[in-house]
């Protein structure tokens, strides 16, 4: 919905309806006006810095847009100053830490001098003070500078404070919007598993009779509590229950690491050990060194200094969760966590079954991994490790993206899988999660532990690093940390929502194949005159031939490249081609030029070919011609032009041409290598080498003399179909899947 605000932005599909900026319809505002007066921040920091340096990125807004030095100069400065990042001002982007890097981006909106500005969960990967300045930012920006502020959270303890209205979201449609406090009361008479969301203050509120007023902030909160206390006294705090601590399962002592032998330490004499069975949270703040801990514990990097010793199994959800994901779709993701292990297919589906059902992950098995939102990720690489079945978990920002209710569900899985005798290492900035459901936390900083303890006397004792909970009720209840620990307290009902969701459905439990290429259709005009420019072209070929005697080669060529043209203008007939679908096809020419290029020196054994067979496949015949034709016309300027420059797009092309054709509705590595092995040999070699005694031969042309060309190029195009075959074995099929990806998501079939 967020990125519906900004046209550029907006997800490909079909849209009902329309979006109002300031009474005029959106898309009637040219993009230069959108960039200006919409500004927009991403959930991730990283997908959004353009530049190298700070105030490059400052100004880089403005410069796109047109502006002077002068003018540039004046607002870099200003908004350097208001954001107060002129300390590090000339720094490189690439050393700053996850807060510093979203304070940019909404810097470098913010110069722009928006009017909206539209921030999709813009503090998940935030720390929880970097997140509560950035919010407090926010909520300046719209005191002070009247900037309309749309903003998409899971994190409402400050967020909600600052708001002057909410909207709640549930299955594409709108439930509740107003304010906070109408938003809180209706979500808790409905019983709405979204009321978990809801401010502790306000949430402790709705669990009491009283007449007080509902509070949302953790001030209001502490004075609700004092206030409540005076009228009714609270109930003394359950006592924490102990648990037994099992053997050790991975532990390492004095642990030292840098990154690169001139850099600063990252690891400082870092020593630590992870309990059978046991939870362990594992806190800090953004660039403290707590991923790079993570990742030698699990061996994926080698410390300097200092041994790791692991005795189980180890599984590891790094902060990215893409990393993890192989496959074209949610489904053959999860199946791919069985390779090499010997299970039956039913024993695989029941396994699938059961995490799709835990990570609610039904709706989404068919979508490619990296088009799901932030939290459905998260939830899918979680499952991939849950089928691992490891002994030891080590997840990185785990509940990064999931809204409430799963969140309350995902704790459940945890303490399921510690009571199964599953150690877990959690590195989080989600305290209040840490605090319902870790045995133990420990504070990371300067790139080693700095204190541990059970959960309750570790956050208790923090005055930043604790729950909004404990904040709320210090002053009365030391210890109490969770919404549940106040609610108990003050003698209240917690709340249980009425709509909880069964498990999710899972029915086509077949093991997945590989998905067949989408179907395209090439209709009878553009068939009539694809057909229609395979006779023009040799017909063209054979003017140049015999009525320019190859003198006016370049015309030729400019010829027959409009010529391959044509079926490409009929696809597109009676719709406008967007700029996307044309850039592919660029990226496929520029490939194939490239290709020829870097592989200069190995005689005959290009890419190119290949490239322009993938194009053909990916593409369909009509754009497989356009690529090969355009590739050959373009890679001789770099090589030298010549009469052989319209034979050798004609040869491309024709390539390109069937390669679409052929292998519009499958595909196999094999069947695609023995094709480049015919396309070589036959008919790049049947064109090229009576092309070549036509260019050079002064003798009458026969048979016996065609077959000696044919011969004496054989061996080159021998090495040509080898090395067309064995970039298509290895490249082909990966290429094909990222294009069909593009297709998809950008309906460049309809």
């Amino acid at each position: 919905m967020l990125r519906h605000l900004k046209s550029c932005l907006a997800p490909k599909g079909v849209l009902s309806g329309e979006i109002l900026y300031k009474g005029k319809p959106l898309a009637s505002l040219s993009e230069r006006e959108q960039a200006q007066t919409i500004g927009f921040v991403m959930q991730s920091p990283d997908n959004q810095i353009v530049t190298d340096k700070v105030w490059h990125e400052l100004a880089f807004g403005l410069e796109s847009l047109g502006y002077d030095t002068p003018t540039i100069r004046r607002r870099v400065a200003e908004t350097a100053s208001f954001f107060g990042i002129d300390d590090w001002f000339y720094r490189d982007v690439s050393t700053l830490s996850g807060g510093e890097k979203q304070l940019l981006n909404l810097a470098s909106v913010m110069a722009m001098g928006p009017d909206i500005l539209v921030l999709d969960e813009p503090t998940a990967q935030l720390d929880p003070i970097a997140a509560s300045e950035f919010l407090s930012l926010l909520g300046k920006i719209n005191r002070e500078l009247g900037v309309t502020v749309i903003l998409s959270e899971h994190r409402l303890e400050e967020a909600f404070p600052f708001a002057t209205r909410a909207v709640v979201m549930a299955d594409g449609a709108v439930v509740c919007d107003g304010t906070p406090k109408e938003v809180g009361l209706l979500l808790k008479q409905e019983r709405s598993p979204m009321f978990l969301a809801m401010p502790t203050a306000m949430r402790v509120w709705a669990s009491v009779e009283t007449a007080l007023p509902c509070p949302v902030s953790v001030r209001e909160g502490s004075s609700f509590l004092s206030a409540y206390h005076e009228t009714k006294s609270l109930l003394p705090l359950a006592e924490e229950k102990s648990k037994e601590k099992g053997k050790a399962v991975l532990c390492c002592e004095h642990l030292w690491f840098r990154y690169d032998k001139n850099t600063p330490d990252v690891i400082k004499d870092f020593s630590f050990s992870l309990h059978e069975g046991e939870i362990y949270a594992m806190l800090g703040g953004n660039g403290a060194g707590k991923s790079t801990a993570l990742k030698l514990l699990a061996g994926l990097k080698k410390p300097q200094r200092g041994k790791v010793t692991v005795d189980r199994s180890v599984a590891v959800l790094p902060q990215n969760p893409q990393s993890l994901f192989v496959k074209s779709s949610v489904k053959e993701d999860l199946y791919e966590a069985f390779v090499g292990k010997a299970l039956t297919r039913d024993e695989k589906a029941r396994r699938v079954e059961k995490v799709v059902a835990l990570c609610s992950l039904s709706s989404v098995l068919d979508r490619h991994p990296y088009d799901l939102s932030g939290g459905e990720q998260q939830r899918a690489a979680l499952a991939k490790l849950f089928l691992v079945a490891p002994k030891i978990l080590l997840l990185d920002e785990p509940t990064k993206g999931f809204d409430a209710a799963f969140k309350k569900d995902f704790g459940e899985i945890l303490n399921t899988l510690a009571q199964e005798g599953v150690s877990l290492l959690l590195v989080s900035h989600d305290l209040a999660f840490c605090a319902e459901y870790a045995d133990r936390c420990g504070l990371f900083f300067d790139g080693a532990l700095v204190a541990e303890g059970t959960a309750r006397d570790f956050l208790a004792g923090n005055s930043f690093y604790t729950t909004p909970a404990n904040r709320m009720a210090r002053h009365l209840i030391s210890k109490a940390l969770t919404v549940e620990d106040l609610i108990a307290c003050c003698g209240g009902e917690s709340f249980e929502s009425e709509n909880k969701k069964d498990l999710p459905p899972f029915d086509d439990m077949s093991d997945p194949k590989t998905p067949s290429a989408p179907k395209r259709k090439l209709n009878k005009k553009a068939w009539a005159v694809s057909l229609a420019v395979l006779l023009l072209v040799p017909l063209t070929l054979w003017a140049g031939c015999f009525f320019f005697e190859n003198r006016h080669y370049n015309l030729v060529a400019l010829a027959v490249l409009f010529e391959c043209m044509l079926p490409f203008f009929v696809m597109f007939e009676g719709r406008k081609p967007a700029a996307r679908e044309l850039v592919v096809i660029a990226v496929f020419c520029a490939l194939g030029i490239t290709g020829r290029g870097l592989f200069l020196w190995l005689p005959h054994a290009k890419p190119t070919l290949a490239i322009v067979i993938v194009a053909g496949v990916a593409l369909g015949g009509e754009s497989g011609f356009l690529v090969g034709a355009l590739t050959m016309l373009l890679s001789n300027m770099l090589f030298g032009q010549g009469p052989w420059t319209p034979f050798q797009m004609f040869a491309m092309g024709m390539i390109g041409f069937l390669a679409g054709v052929l292998f519009r509705k499958g595909r196999s590595r094999w069947l695609l290598a023995i094709f480049g092995i015919f396309s070589a040999l036959v008919i790049y070699g049947g064109i090229m080498n009576p092309a070549a005694a036509l260019m050079a031969s002064s003798e009458i042309l026969s048979f016996e003399v065609l077959l000696g060309y044919y011969i004496t190029g054989l061996v080159p195009d021998l090495i040509h179909a080898a090395a067309t075959a064995l970039v298509l074995f290895v490249a082909a099929l990966p290429i094909l899947e990222k294009t069909d990806r593009i297709k998809t998501k950008y309906r460049f079939a309809e």
